[in-house]
């Protein structure tokens, strides 16, 4: 009896270090690292972008740098401003998502270091619900734009995302529940 009792607490042991949310070795710590990764290749990503931004401005005051292309100059003429608007639009949303994995890191490491509720936090997650509905507005923005500047382009309409509204409220309710628990920390701590 007593050696089931030792093997199951051994193994509720094993099980609680496996599956730790906290602190370092934890599914936390693991997280980070992948967003460590993400954010190395937003950064590729928004660099390369904003090269191709730079290129699509370059060729469109000077076109004849593409005589090579089978495109004629007067086709690059009419495409050079949608082709620089979408890639100027992608370098923006890159940089939106690179600022939320930023800061998801910064939170990442207050939870692998085991303080969740460290009071930066909260700032943060207010940080990335604000930019998760700037991008989502800028969605709308783009569009609007795009319709009004390239007339008889066929364009769908942009439709309301619930999904996205839905995550901003979300991160604004965690951010004052990590303010809450900030509170709580430090009474906790005047208290002792």
């Amino acid at each position: 009896m007593r050696r089931a009792g030792r093997a199951a607490g051994a193994a509720l042991t094993a099980e609680g270090r496996f599956m730790r949310a906290l602190g370092p070795g934890s599914v936390s710590s693991f997280l980070k690292i992948i967003l460590d990764v993400v954010y190395g290749a937003l950064w590729i990503g928004v660099v390369a972008v904003s090269l191709l931004v730079l290129a699509a401005l370059l060729f469109s005051f000077n076109p004849s740098l593409l005589d090579d292309v089978s495109l004629s100059s007067a086709q690059l003429a009419s495409r050079w401003p949608a082709m620089t608007g979408g890639l100027f639009a992608a370098a923006l949303y890159m940089a939106g998502v690179l600022l939320i994995v930023g800061r998801l890191r910064r939170i990442f490491m207050t939870l692998t270091a085991g303080d969740p509720f460290h009071p930066d936090n909260v700032g943060r997650l207010r940080l990335i619900g604000a930019i998760l509905a700037a991008l989502e507005l800028g969605r709308y923005a783009f569009w609007g734009i795009g319709a009004w500047l390239l007339t008889g382009v066929d364009k769908a309409r942009p439709t309301f995302s619930l999904t996205a509204w839905f995550s901003v409220l979300v991160v604004f309710v965690l951010a004052e529940v990590f303010r809450e628990g900030a509170r709580l920390r430090r009474e906790a701590e005047l208290t002792i």
